[in-house]
């Protein structure tokens, strides 16, 4: 009788072992696709930015080069990719934005070509779909790394090697109170 309870615990415990890495395993794929989600997004931004820039050429050729050579720079994001890489990406577009802004505020009949306009409310629509994928990833994030810290799930993270994730970061001007002077 004796062995008989020892073998059903036994098996309770490898069926809870089981259940709890199965449960981890899905969690950790739901960071990954929501990162590669933020990839895909990020790519979609990096095509219409690199249209505006295509535009630019014919206004200013030096600066077309030097953003085409900050383009180059940009790297793929998918689920494998950490915040770090994410972020990084983000800061390149970040900084092609603003060097864009620049561009067509000398040149105010580029701000008024069609093109220009259609490919400005893209950026903005990526620029959001990013924004959101993000707000998703830590939140899918937050959730996952609650799980392997909190006991006893964590005896099993352990046990399989699973690791906390990183966050994505915040942008530091979005983080304080907009000055509401008139």
């Amino acid at each position: 009788m004796t062995v008989i309870i020892i073998i059903a615990l036994i098996a309770l415990l490898v069926l809870w072992v089981i259940s709890v890495q199965r449960k981890l395993v899905g969690a950790d794929e739901l960071c990954q696709n929501a990162m590669s989600t933020i990839g895909v997004q990020q790519e979609s931004r990096w095509d219409a930015l690199t249209g505006m820039v295509e535009l630019i050429k014919s206004y200013n050729e030096h600066e077309y080069n030097t953003l085409k050579d900050v383009i180059a720079q940009r790297k793929q994001i998918d689920g494998n990719s950490t915040p770090e890489q994410a972020d990084a990406q983000e800061d390149l577009m970040n900084q092609v934005a603003s060097r864009i802004n620049v561009v067509v505020e000398r040149y105010p009949e580029l701000k008024a070509n069609e093109n220009y306009a259609k490919a400005m409310d893209a950026v903005d629509k990526y620029t959001n779909l990013v924004r959101t994928s993000k707000m998703v990833y830590n939140d899918t994030a937050t959730k996952y790394n609650r799980m392997i810290r909190q006991i006893p799930d964590s005896i099993v993270a352990s046990l399989f090697g699973f690791k906390t994730r990183e966050y994505l970061k915040t942008e530091e001007k979005k983080t304080e109170m907009p000055s509401l002077k008139i």
